[in-house]
């Protein structure tokens, strides 16, 4: 497996690991799957400013996963949300650590001090949504900092949303100035 940058040629076989999620998951609460033409938008948008990269395995995209900012004002630079996605068929063969890891890396290069994720959760699940993204997300360090109560409404049910943030470096009164990607 090959951890790489992600290319605007990529927008196709993302799309295509997105859109099942989009369609059949309340994993992420979009409605509508992008088309092609807008994830080509989104990964350019993305890797002005931050890391997007793909797990490559035999020419094909196994998975991908990217920063992007938590808050716009400058006071939380430090800080990234992060979002990860890996074919149905990869789950469980470590593309999604071998991803989040290289992801880590490169945000620390930057000078990012928190990385923090944005995951659906239920307290019951079902056929759109069991809370192994949360295990996941603990397995790697994460820490669960906080819950929204009922606020994604999909597939008929309403969805909670929660936080979990790991943190990547020290806190210091002086922090290095982050290098955003150019």
């Amino acid at each position: 497996m090959l951890i790489r940058k992600a290319c605007p040629g990529d927008a196709a076989q993302i799309q295509a690991i997105y859109a099942p999620y989009v369609k059949n998951t309340a994993i992420t609460f979009e409605y509508d799957a992008p088309d092609i033409e807008e994830m080509h938008r989104r990964i350019g948008e993305t890797m002005k400013k931050y890391p997007f990269l793909v797990a490559e395995g035999a020419g094909k995209i196994l998975g991908y996963a990217y920063a992007g900012p938590f808050k716009s004002r400058a006071a939380y630079d430090w800080a990234v949300e992060t979002t990860l996605y890996v074919k149905s068929d990869c789950h469980g063969k470590g593309v999604g650590r071998a991803l989040y890891q290289a992801l880590e890396e490169e945000l620390k290069k930057m000078h990012i001090l928190n990385a923090c994720a944005c995951i659906a959760y239920t307290e019951n699940e079902d056929e759109f949504l069991t809370n192994a993204s949360m295990r996941f997300h603990e397995k790697l360090g994460y820490h669960l900092v906080g819950r929204f109560h009922q606020c994604g409404y999909k597939f008929g049910r309403w969805y909670d949303m929660i936080w979990m943030e790991k943190m990547l470096g020290e806190h210091s009164v002086s922090p290095l100035p982050v290098s955003f990607v150019e």
